[in-house]
C-alpha cells in the first residue's frame, strides 16, 4: 500500500499490507500502522485502468436497451392488446430487430478485431458480465430475427418465394416472443450491469442501481420510439397511442425515482457524476429535459383530458430518445473521472473490506 507522508512523493509502506479507512491524516491501517497524508496514485499513474470506449459503446448501449424495451412492449401488446395495436406491434419488432442488428457490429468496432467477438462465444462464462452478454445479445438476435421474419411475412414482403412465406406464417410467434422476452429484458439491463462489475468506484458502488436503470431506461426510449411512429401515423392510432401514452408515465416516473436515489446511494462517489460538465449534461440532458419535461407534458394534457397534440406528442418523445442517449455517455464520461480518482478507489476499497469484516 502507498503512503504519502509529505503530500507530494508516494511511498510504499514497509512490509505489510494496509488497508486505508480515511483519507485524513491519522487514518488507522491494519496490523495497527498510522499512515499520515492522502490517498494518491503511484506517480501520476492512477490506480486503475478506466474504459477507453468510444462513441460506439456509448451508441451500442443505447441501441441495446433500446432494442429489449421494444421487443418487450410488442410483446405485451400482442399477447394482451387487441387488434388494434397492429400497428405498435409491427413497428416493435422492426425497431428490435434493426436494433439489435446494429449493435454487434459497433461492439466489434469497438473490440478493433472481429475475431474477438467469435472468441467470446467460444465459452460460456456464468461469472462474466462480457461473456453473458455477449451470449445474450446473441440470442436475443435470434429470436427478434424469427419475431421478424414472421411478421415480414404476415405483411406480405415474402409473397415473391410462397413456400418460405408459409413456413414463416407458421412458426409459434407467441411462444417466441415469450422467451425472447427474456432475454431482452437481459439485453436491456446487462450493461448496466456490466459496468458496476468493474473496480471504477462510481460504477460498483451504484451496483444495485445500474441495471434496473438502464432497464427502466430502454423501457423509457423504446415507448418513446413508438410513440413518434404512432404520431406518425395520425389518428388511426388513437387509442394505442393512449396506451403508449400511460405506460411512458409509469416508466419515466421509475426512471426518476431511480435516480433520485443516486446521491444517496453513491454517497462520496457521486461527485463525478454531479459535477462539472457532466452533470449539466445529466442533469439538463436527461433528468431536465429527457425525463422532467416530457413527463409533465403528457400529465398535463392527461389532466385536461385532451389528446395530446401530434406536433407536441413528436416533440416530447425525441426529448426522451435523446435523453436516454445522454444518459449512457454521462455514466461513461463519469466512470472515467472516478476511475482517475485515486482517493475515491482507496475509499472505496477500504469500504468494501470493512464490509467484508
Amino acid at each position: 500500500m502507498m503512503s504519502n507522508s509529505n503530500g507530494d512523493q508516494p511511498a510504499k509502506s514497509s512490509g505489510t499490507a494496509a488497508v486505508l479507512t480515511s483519507d485524513k491524516a491519522g487514518a488507522s491501517l491494519s496490523h495497527g500502522e498510522r499512515w499520515s497524508g492522502r490517498a494518491s496514485d503511484y506517480y501520476n499513474i492512477p490506480l486503475i485502468h478506466k474504459a477507453h470506449w468510444s462513441w460506439e459503446v456509448i451508441l451500442y448501449f443505447f441501441l441495446g436497451g433500446l432494442a429489449g424495451g421494444s421487443y418487450l412492449v410488442s410483446t405485451i401488446a400482442s399477447l394482451f392488446g387487441s387488434d388494434e395495436d397492429a400497428d405498435l406491434i409491427r413497428a416493435g419488432r422492426y425497431i428490435s430487430f434493426g436494433c439489435i442488428l446494429i449493435s454487434p457490429i459497433l461492439l466489434i468496432k469497438d473490440l478493433g478485431r472481429p475475431e474477438r467477438f467469435h472468441h467470446m462465444l467460444r465459452v460460456l462464462k456464468f461469472r462474466s458480465a462480457m461473456s453473458l452478454g455477449t451470449w445474450g445479445l446473441t440470442t436475443f438476435g435470434l429470436f427478434c430475427g424469427l419475431t421478424t421474419a414472421y411478421q415480414v411475412a404476415m405483411d406480405g414482403l415474402l409473397n415473391w418465394f410462397p413456400l418460405l412465406s408459409r413456413l414463416m406464417r407458421a412458426l409459434p410467434v407467441k411462444l417466441i416472443e415469450t422467451i425472447g422476452s427474456f432475454f431482452g429484458l437481459f439485453v436491456a439491463s446487462y450493461t448496466g450491469v456490466l459496468l458496476s462489475s468493474t473496480a471504477v468506484p462510481l460504477w460498483a458502488r451504484a451496483r444495485h442501481i445500474l441495471g434496473p436503470l438502464f432497464l427502466t431506461s430502454g423501457l423509457s426510449t423504446a415507448l418513446a420510439s413508438l410513440s413518434f411512429i404512432l404520431s406518425l401515423g395520425g389518428r388511426s392510432n388513437a387509442k394505442t397511442l393512449e396506451k403508449v401514452e400511460r405506460a411512458e408515465m409509469v416508466v419515466m416516473t421509475t426512471e426518476l425515482g431511480l435516480i433520485s436515489t443516486l446521491p444517496t446511494v453513491l454517497g462520496p462517489f457521486a461527485e463525478p457524476l454531479f459535477k462539472g460538465k457532466t452533470a449539466v449534461f445529466f442533469g439538463a440532458g436527461t433528468i431536465g429535459s429527457g425525463l422532467l419535461i416530457p413527463l409533465l407534458t403528457r400529465l398535463g394534457w392527461k389532466l385536461t383530458r385532451k389528446p395530446t397534440p401530434r406536433a407536441l406528442n413528436i416533440g416530447a418523445s425525441l426529448l426522451v430518445l435523446v435523453g436516454g442517449l445522454i444518459l449512457r455517455y454521462v455514466w461513461i464520461v463519469a466512470g472515467r473521472a472516478s476511475a482517475d480518482d485515486a482517493q475515491a478507489t482507496h475509499r472505496y476499497n477500504a469500504m468494501e473490506s470493512l464490509r467484508g469484516h
